[in-house]
């Protein structure tokens, strides 16, 4: 499945608020489609598979990207539902998000794919790298990068930044202090659906 390029508020109007993906809110307040008005009592099938939405679309996954990631943490000790958001939270596209360097996570996915991002001293082309405590992030050292990030800077798509993180301002330099904490997340989701609907698959 390719990477979703539709209508975004379409996709927030049917499952919610989604930071990673749009800024933008719609005036309408029902779901999207003919029969959005109606109201019914979705099954469980339908809450699980809804959830698993709200990851995919929220930090830009294909489905099998998301299924190696949920497989991934079902290795690591731990709960597996907050080892995923871990796994999610700490990709470099969705770090550079959540240090407000980019107003939604595709375009902080643009920022890396066009060279902008130095992660320790090295160019940064791949958006799911797992950042990692000690790493630093950092702008190029271009007129044109830092131009862009300066005006994304402008428009944060959140207000705050987690305290696992840690930003200079003023030369655009980031640094990696820690594994993301289950607070921190913005997104409001219930993680083990996720996992109930991946292991009946």
């Amino acid at each position: 499945m390719s990477r979703y390029k539709g209508a975004r508020l379409k996709i927030c109007r049917r499952l919610g608020d989604l930071p990673g993906l749009t800024r933008k809110t719609s005036n309408k307040q029902s779901r999207p489609g003919e029969h959005g008005q109606q109201i019914k009592k979705p099954s469980e099938y339908a809450l699980r598979l809804e959830e698993k939405q709200k990851l995919r679309f929220n930090y830009g996954l294909h489905e099998k990207q998301l299924l190696k990631t949920i497989k991934l943490a079902k290795k690591v000790q731990g709960s597996t539902g907050l080892v995923l958001l871990q796994i999610l939270e700490m990709r470099l596209d969705n770090t550079i998000f959540r240090l407000g360097l980019s107003p939604t996570i595709p375009a902080a996915r643009q920022l890396v794919n066009h060279g902008h991002i130095l992660v320790n001293d090295k160019i940064a082309s791949i958006c799911s790298y797992q950042c990692k405590p000690g790493d630093t992030i950092q702008i190029q050292n271009k007129i044109k990068s830092r131009d862009l990030v300066q005006h994304y800077m402008n428009f944060p798509g959140l207000a705050n930044i987690p305290n696992h993180l840690e930003l200079n301002k003023e030369k655009l330099i980031a640094k990696v202090n820690g594994i993301v904490e289950r607070d921190w997340v913005a997104l409001q989701i219930n993680e083990l659906l996720v996992v109930e609907y991946y292991s009946r698959k």
